[in-house]
């Protein structure tokens, strides 16, 4: 079983293409990390992908059900499927259509402000190297294996809070840092269960 787990994520065709640009840029930067500057810019990609990781879920992901059509479209590919089926492999990973744009612009965004080649490449290196270990552990979270460590097996319990018990808390997937700095880690008994935690779009008819 844990065989065919680990195949499942390593062959599914997002995985593969994160996978093998991750390793594209570390293949570039690697022959310079004697330059200090470069472990900062790998660091500060894994930091910005790790802050994204809580903020987009939270208010992106969990945003009131758009208007528009198109926009509630992606908003159900990207996420509120996945709280109606939350073990549906296929709902599981983000989406290329996503993510790339993403990285893109971030790699922009850092060769427009620092002119190098070396630390844009590390700076996304180091994104996709958090996005990776992130789609791994929610990939874990969703699947009939229990994770090794107590870390792990602790925070796949607090995903599946998240997505059974109230959609309100526990937002982080890889650590819980950010959800107890802004207040959306609570101890699950004092938590009331949600009506709403398997079905997002029904915000709306709440309101």
């Amino acid at each position: 079983m844990k065989k065919q787990v680990i195949k499942d994520f390593i062959l599914y065709p997002d995985i593969m293409v994160m996978g093998l640009l991750f390793f594209i840029g570390l293949g570039i930067v690697l022959p310079s990390l004697d330059q200090w500057q470069l472990w900062g810019f790998l660091a500060s990609g894994m930091i910005a992908y790790s802050l994204s990781e809580y903020l987009i879920h939270r208010f992106l992901f969990h945003m009131k059900p758009p208007k528009n059509p198109t926009l509630l479209k992606m908003i159900k590919r990207l996420h509120y499927d996945h709280h109606v089926k939350p073990d549906d492999l296929h709902l599981l990973f983000l989406p290329l259509w996503y993510s790339a744009p993403i990285i893109l612009i971030s790699a922009l965004a850092v060769y427009f402000f620092t002119g190098n080649f070396l630390f844009t490449i590390s700076f996304v290196t180091g994104i996709i190297g958090f996005l990776l270990f992130y789609e791994w552990k929610h990939y874990i979270a969703h699947r009939p294996i229990t994770p090794l460590t107590p870390w792990g097996r602790w925070m796949k319990k607090v995903h599946m809070l998240h997505h059974y018990k109230n959609e309100n808390y526990w937002y982080g997937v890889t650590h819980p840092l950010y959800d107890v700095l802004l207040g959306t880690f609570e101890d699950e008994k004092n938590v009331e269960k949600s009506e709403t935690a398997r079905n997002l779009e029904s915000h709306d008819k709440k309101d």
